[in-house]
């Protein structure tokens, strides 16, 4: 049983510490939201909690956005596994175009927040709307981190860097970028399902 853990070139065996890595960031971003929204959970019992708010309709854009990043990440790995480069890079700039719209639209939801009377902080903040404000500001500041990842794979493919057989790189970015969009569809659904 050893003998198999150890088997494999040393390029193998960075190939799956860098994946093990990954895995490892996810699990914790996963037990990270996990904590913001079991405290959510428990502040809904506070006889100062909301119930009848309104998500913004700009959320529900972002939601549409995000998704369609997923699938242009994934025609452009797609596009890369055949040798078509020119078209992987196309999809992904379209992906890095729908990821700067998804960050562009949550703000607009946060103005929405504020127009519709929901702020973060101050005497008319509240503390539901407060938790949706945090949270979905969290998952931006990971949206951009997966956009960084995103830039880092575009260099690397206008370099020539990937192709049939090495995709590590890509691999890597698609999951990360996938963890987002499948962590932003259960926020969303969560703050609209869970008053």
């Amino acid at each position: 049983m050893s003998e198999k853990l150890t088997e494999g070139s040393f390029a193998e065996k960075k190939d799956r510490a860098k994946k093990m890595m990954l895995w490892f960031g996810i699990v914790s971003l996963l037990m990270s939201f996990a904590g913001w929204t079991s405290a959510y959970i428990v502040s809904s019992s506070r006889d100062d909690w909301m119930r009848d708010y309104t998500l913004p309709g700009a959320f529900w854009v972002s939601t549409g956005l995000i998704l369609l990043s997923s699938l242009a990440y994934w025609m452009a790995i797609r596009e890369v596994s055949q040798d078509r480069q020119k078209m992987g890079t196309i999809w992904l700039l379209i992906t890095l175009f729908l990821g700067v719209s998804f960050v562009i639209s949550q703000f607009l939801g946060f103005s929405q927040m504020i127009e519709m009377g929901y702020y973060f902080t101050g005497p008319t903040s509240n503390i539901t709307l407060s938790y949706i404000f945090l949270i979905a500001l969290i998952h931006v500041v990971h949206v951009v981190a997966g956009m960084i990842s995103l830039l880092v794979v575009l260099y690397n493919q206008l370099r020539g860097s990937y192709g049939p057989g090495k995709m590590l790189g890509m691999e890597l970015g698609i999951t990360f970028w996938h963890f987002l969009d499948i962590l932003w569809i259960y926020l969303v659904l969560f703050f609209y399902f869970f008053r």
